[in-house]
């Protein structure tokens, strides 16, 4: 019987791992990015709770479909924009970094869609 129930976790192992990598890509914003853009989100649509339950759900579709790590890098490219200049000229040019913008808006398209 023991064997048995050693099997069977051993078998179950492998199927569970991609459940927590699925998770653990689904939940890598950390809570001060999350509320950053919840914040943001209500200051431009409103302070109500309704629009605080449509900003929650909108972070976390674009925190489905976008890694962090992209996410984080399409925010910087927009930063850098704000800024302006001829330094940061690279940020308005470089295909690179529109891919990173292009890749942030087509996620928040889709968290509009579902969330708004």
């Amino acid at each position: 019987m023991t064997r048995l129930a050693a099997a069977a976790v051993l078998l179950a192992l492998p199927c569970a791992a991609p459940a927590q990598d699925a998770a653990q890509r689904y939940n890598d914003y950390p809570t001060a990015a999350r509320a950053d853009y919840v914040f943001a989100c209500m200051a431009t649509n409103g302070n109500s709770r309704q629009v605080l339950e449509q900003c929650s759900c909108s972070i976390d579709e674009i925190a489905s479909i976008l890694p962090y790590e992209k996410y984080l890098q399409a925010e910087t490219v927009l930063a850098m924009r704000r800024v302006g200049g001829e330094r940061m000229a690279v940020f308005n040019s470089a295909v690179a970094a529109q891919n990173f913008v292009t890749d942030l808006r087509r996620a928040q398209a889709e968290a509009e869609l579902v969330c708004f």
